[in-house]
């Protein structure tokens, strides 16, 4: 008998491949609701008998639900999809399948496998943890992600590099927005990009427009959602840090230590420590749509509400490619960083992350928005394999790369390896020529565009 965990958010195909996989070995496949323990149970047995041949099993409570699954389904799959929906109505739920799984359990006579699927992150984060009943129990930990930016361009049927970033800094790489929120409907071309985002995202007939809204309303653990809007309103307008965030909201920096914490159960955000500052972490939302969202269209609700939906996106082109484009491509360069592989860098990149160097001399900082390390090596100082700065919409000269140059002198003092540090500038536009001639003649000045982003 072995079990497995299988997470991930809403719309990223979790049903669609456990389907898949219950179809291919004929197994035993159950969907829960959000719905009473009773109910649940008088649903759970008429699917077990409907999949050993018909009848129908009335249950009295969960034990006995689990003893006659393991009896019936005997060496086979188990399925159980959105399983902290059953959770809630019976919390001990959990403790029982541990007791199945147990020396003496009834699941032991068996030699299936128990697959236990949810969205809410939440909930399934905690399934392993602590001193939770099934910590230890299982033999697979599997979380469905989102494609990866070039995968998602594939996905969307986009050849041309820009246009992929564009689209990606909205609905990023969840796959049921390309065909079940938007009908298959993606841009032809970068000068349809505008028309697409009106006739799709900033549509009202369409999912897509309340689809931000929804993701955070389904978290279990989220009650009031104005408070949690507004701390990811905070981190869409570029407060990373606790103290910003609770700066901007107008809340003490204690108070919000919940919501960011439920967040990031959550999945919804992340937090990055800052490589070159201890103690100093960074907030990040990981859904771009509810970027989008926050920067662009919680500001023009009453204009989108109205039907204006033209007006509300021309206002907001210069938010649009400040704080949603940018920081997106700052990310995708990020993931360009970590996923290179030997050759870019030199050794394979253990970390790429984005930081700030303090510069003591000037009173002032420098923001690193892609910072690449090799892995860790106990007793040598941290070998900073890359320095980078990374521009959607701006020519990229000289000044960039002398403060990337003050940048790693700066490092190198504080007792970094920087001896082959690379200067790297990407850009989501030409680069200056003077750059470019600079860089071909040093190796360590190197230059990345879109067609390196998505070779």
């Amino acid at each position: 008998m072995r079990l497995g965990i299988v997470s991930g958010r809403r719309r990223q195909g979790k049903t669609y491949l456990l389907d898949a996989a219950a179809n291919a070995f004929g197994g035993f496949f159950f969907t829960a609701t959000d719905s009473t323990e009773t109910d649940s149970l008088a649903r759970f047995g008429r699917a077990l008998a409907s999949y050993s041949g018909g009848g129908r099993y009335a249950l009295a409570d969960w034990d006995e639900a689990l003893d006659r699954l393991f009896g019936v389904v005997g060496d086979g799959l188990i399925i159980i999809d959105e399983f902290p929906y059953l959770m809630k109505a019976s919390p001990s739920l959990p403790s029982l399948i541990q007791r199945a799984l147990g020396p003496r359990g009834y699941a032991q006579q068996s030699s299936a496998r128990l697959l236990l699927s949810g969205s809410a992150m939440s909930v399934m984060g905690q399934l392993l943890v602590g001193s939770a009943p099934l910590r230890g129990r299982a033999s697979l930990e599997l979380i469905i992600r989102p494609f990866g930016y070039r995968d998602a361009a594939k996905f969307w049927d986009i050849d041309d590099p820009r246009l992929a970033v564009l689209v990606h800094s909205i609905v990023g790489g969840t796959p049921a927005y390309r065909r079940e929120f938007v009908g298959g409907d993606s841009p032809s071309s970068e000068a349809d990009f505008d028309a697409w985002v009106l006739r799709t995202v900033l549509n009202p007939q369409l999912p897509l427009f309340r689809e931000a809204r929804y993701l955070l309303a389904e978290e279990a653990e989220i009650r009031d959602t104005a408070v949690y809007h507004a701390v990811l309103g905070a981190i869409a307008s570029g407060n990373a840090t606790r103290g910003g965030i609770a700066s901007h909201i107008g809340r003490k920096s204690t108070d919000i230590g919940h919501p960011l914490a439920v967040l990031e159960d959550s999945q919804l955000i992340t937090r990055e420590t800052d490589p070159f500052r201890k103690g100093r972490s960074l907030y990040r939302i990981t859904e771009p749509l509810i970027i989008f969202y926050e920067a662009i269209m919680r500001r023009e609700w009453t204009r989108l509400e109205r039907g204006d939906t033209s007006g509300a996106w021309h206002n907001s082109q210069a938010t649009f490619l400040s704080q949603v484009v940018g920081p997106h491509f700052e990310a995708v360069c990020r993931a360009w960083a970590l996923s290179s592989g030997t050759g870019s860098f030199g050794p394979a990149p253990g970390e790429a992350a984005a930081g700030v160097v303090a510069d003591p001399l000037r009173r002032g900082q420098i923001q690193v928005g892609v910072a690449v390390f090799a892995p860790d090596e106990p007793g040598h100082p941290r070998r900073v394999l890359s320095l980078g700065e990374a521009k959607w919409d701006k020519v990229m000269g000289t000044g960039h790369l002398e403060r990337l140059r003050r940048a790693r002198d700066l490092l190198a003092v504080k007792g970094y390896d920087t001896e082959q540090t690379r200067l790297t500038c990407y850009s989501g536009a030409p680069f200056d020529p003077e750059l470019a001639d600079r860089a071909a003649g040093n190796p360590l000045i190197q230059l990345v565009g879109l067609e390196e982003l998505y070779a």
